[in-house]
């Protein structure tokens, strides 16, 4: 681990430090200082960064389990579940890791970016609890519903499929109880302006947590839009919903869901360059304004979802799959690029400078939090990257949509790029937050390994058993008993097999990460000074 003084630029802060460096706006006995990174951490904020941190690791290990199984029952050698649990299970994971993981692990990132790496107080205790209580809440009542059989809609729930009201409830809950925190995040943001806490303009990894909080706004407005009006139907009081304006307005939440956790997964990646390597971001206005195409381009890639549907005008596809994308593609390309050159130049620089790649081999790979952010930069860009360029454009995703290609794509973004990324900052998050060492080190150093490997294999499996047209959720592909049953390339199974085999490979490195940190957060060995090196 590189021991990071946080006034020093190391793409985390503006400017060199110097004496008048400010000073932090915490009331007396608020606050304390890490003694690894020298971090500034307010206590208050500190509860609320382990409470989302831990809700986020339960639904994780919920939702792999969900995905395990889902795994092996599309292995037809396996086929594990019977169709009413199968879709069940499909609905449960979709929501579990896209939506409750994801988002109560980035509430923690916006509470870590406002007042950790801002040195300020949190705007508002009463806020984050009544943020918190409502999204477990939320969460809770959306999980009950589909696991007793309530909401068997799937993930996208689309009209005129309706669940139990308490589903729809749930997720309103769950999505205002985020807003709140938000807006909480934004009012630290506001506080640490006033007070002079940090100087010039608010450190890159901040910037990056500012631009997945304002998509999150976007992206909550859209969910309440909808799904306000379907609650009202589920319950009597609409007596229709119009499946079209379902899609169309539904298509704002879902995919932008993801482009919150791509903008925030970026942010992780600066600030692990910086913490495991000393990387320097090379150009600070040119990684901002990736972020700012973010905010601007890449929310409307959710009109790839609907490029069938009648509600979307031809023009606007086009302009969509074309310009909208193009720049979208553009902002990732620059991070994909700044980042792994952050860390070049930083290894060089201690010395690494032998050929062409020597700077890779000898880079820090048996420090989790830095194999786990570069193998989630590999895997989102090479595999998730290319294959979504791929399908964002209106004449392959005509063919491949609601074929297996599609979840091929996201697993390699959503997983093995912002789940494996969010796993290795918390080799970070855990000694400076719980104050805790990690036990275990030899399975934590394997781990994003391993993790990588299966997620790359389901990746793969997918994509290549979608390309001979298995459909994206049909319990079973070839449709036995029916009058035309669905026949397809021996290959198939073999790749089917492959997503089985990446399952179970892939919940054993998601296994391997909940145990040690779930040791670590409760039976490691307290840091009083610095944590042991990696």
């Amino acid at each position: 681990m590189t021991t990071m003084d946080p006034t020093v630029d190391g793409g985390l802060v503006d400017g060199p430090a110097d004496e008048a460096e400010p000073k932090g706006n915490h009331a007396p006995g608020m606050s304390r200082i890490c003694g690894t990174t020298g971090f500034t951490v307010d206590l208050t904020a500190q509860k609320f960064i382990q409470l989302n941190a831990v809700a986020a690791v339960v639904c994780l290990l919920l939702g792999g389990i969900a995905a395990l199984l889902i795994a092996l029952t599309r292995w037809p050698a396996v086929h594990l579940l019977n169709a009413e649990w199968y879709y069940r299970m499909v609905t449960f994971h979709g929501l579990a890791m896209l939506i409750l993981w994801m988002i109560f692990f980035e509430m923690a990132v916006l509470y870590f970016a406002g007042t950790v790496l801002l040195k300020s107080r949190l705007a508002s205790s009463r806020v984050a609890w009544v943020s918190f209580i409502m999204m477990v809440i939320g969460a809770g009542m959306v999980a009950t519903m589909v696991l007793t059989g309530k909401a068997d809609v799937m993930f996208t729930s689309y009209a005129p499929l309706k669940a139990h009201h308490l589903y729809y409830l749930g997720i309103i809950l769950f999505a205002v109880g985020t807003l709140i925190g938000v807006i909480n995040f934004f009012a630290t943001i506001y506080i640490a302006k006033r007070d002079k806490t940090y100087k010039g303009s608010v450190p890159l990894v901040v910037f990056g947590a500012i631009t997945a909080a304002i998509i999150a706004v976007g992206t909550l407005l859209h969910g309440a839009a909808i799904m306000i009006p379907t609650w009202l139907w589920a319950l009597g009081v609409i007596p229709h919903m119009d499946s079209a304006a379902y899609r169309l307005v539904f298509w704002g939440l879902g995919h932008p869901s993801q482009q919150i956790n791509v903008a925030a997964m970026v942010s992780v990646w600066y600030l692990l360059s910086a913490i495991t390597v000393g990387g320097k971001v090379l150009n600070q206005g040119v990684s901002r304004v990736a972020f700012l195409f973010y905010i601007l381009f890449i929310n409307l890639a959710s009109a790839h979802h609907l490029l069938v549907d009648p509600g979307l005008s031809a023009g606007w596809k086009i302009w969509n799959t074309s310009y909208a994308m193009y720049l979208a593609v553009l902002a990732s390309m620059i991070h994909g690029y700044t980042v792994p050159a952050s860390v070049e130049v930083a290894l060089r620089k201690q010395g690494h400078d032998k050929g062409l790649f020597g700077w890779l081999g000898a880079a820090p790979w048996s420090n989790p939090g830095f194999s786990g952010f570069f193998l989630s930069l590999l895997i989102f860009g090479f595999i998730g990257g290319i294959t979504g360029v791929t399908l964002g454009t209106e004449q392959i995703n005509i063919i491949a949509h609601n074929t297996l290609r599609i979840p091929g794509h996201f697993h390699s973004t959503v997983v093995g790029g912002t789940t494996l990324a969010f796993m290795a900052v918390t080799y970070y998050v855990v000694p400076l937050i719980f104050r805790r060492e990690y036990p275990m080190r030899a399975i934590c150093k394997l781990q994003p390994f391993v993790f990588a490997l299966g997620i790359v294999m389901i990746s793969f499996g997918m994509s290549f058993a979608g390309s001979y047209g298995v459909s994206r959720r049909h319990w079973d592909i070839e449709f036995t008993g029916a009058t035309h049953a669905a026949g397809y390339d021996p290959s198939v199974h073999v790749w089917l097999a492959l997503v089985g085999i990446g399952g179970i490979v892939a919940f054993t490195g998601l296994l391997m990460y909940v145990l040690t940190t779930v040791a670590a957060v409760f039976f490691g060995k307290k840091i009083d000074g610095k944590m042991t090196a990696w």
